[in-house]
């Protein structure tokens, strides 16, 4: 896969990954996936389209994963996305 693209979850991450975090990833991947940097013009409806599914699916994947033992706790830690 992309190797721009990070790990957005704790404990990867310190604290919840932001907005702007998962929206880069979400780009990382439709620019790899297309093989377009950027857009054509008569591409970039499409293009931004794609990159807000998927930051919408990142995010709510993010809210419902739950990190086990992750943590320095001890218990469960449930990662939540950062509106």
């Amino acid at each position: 896969m992309c190797r721009s693209i990070k790990t957005l979850r704790p404990p990867v991450l310190p604290e919840e990954a932001t907005e702007d975090e998962v929206r880069a990833a979400a780009l990382q991947y439709v620019r790899k996936v297309s093989g377009f940097r950027a857009p054509a013009a008569h591409n970039r409806e499409v293009f931004e389209h794609a990159v807000d599914v998927i930051a919408a699916a990142t995010a709510e994947l993010l809210a419902g994963i739950e990190v086990r033992g992750g943590g320095g706790g001890g218990g469960t830690t449930t990662a939540r996305h950062a509106s």
